[in-house]
């Protein structure tokens, strides 16, 4: 079922946000620096793909920063796909990174 509702917490000690579906890791690897969050890699076992899991880990992320206050530089290309579909996020982007 698309967009059914998960808990996204952001696992610090392991640098990422993280949502358990079905006893499955969703899960968007990050590194800090200073006063940006840089987002490097999605990942959603595969027996929950295609529900939209990736997005809502994805979205939980981007709100955290805006939360903190924090520039996103988006390496990993879903997220980078996925502000280029919300445009509400991207002026979280540090400039020249959105191309």
């Amino acid at each position: 079922m698309p967009d059914e509702q998960i808990t996204v917490t952001d696992n610090q000690a392991a640098h990422q946000y993280e949502a358990y579906v079905d006893g499955k890791l969703a899960r968007l690897v990050y590194e800090r620096q200073g006063d940006a969050i840089v987002l490097t890699h999605a990942e959603v076992h595969p027996s929950i793909e295609g529900r939209g899991i990736g997005s809502q880990v994805v979205r939980a992320a981007l709100d955290d920063a805006r939360a903190r206050g924090l520039r996103v530089v988006p390496r990993c290309p879903f997220v980078h796909a996925y502000i280029r579909r919300h445009p509400e996020y991207r002026g979280l982007v540090e400039s020249a990174r959105t191309g």
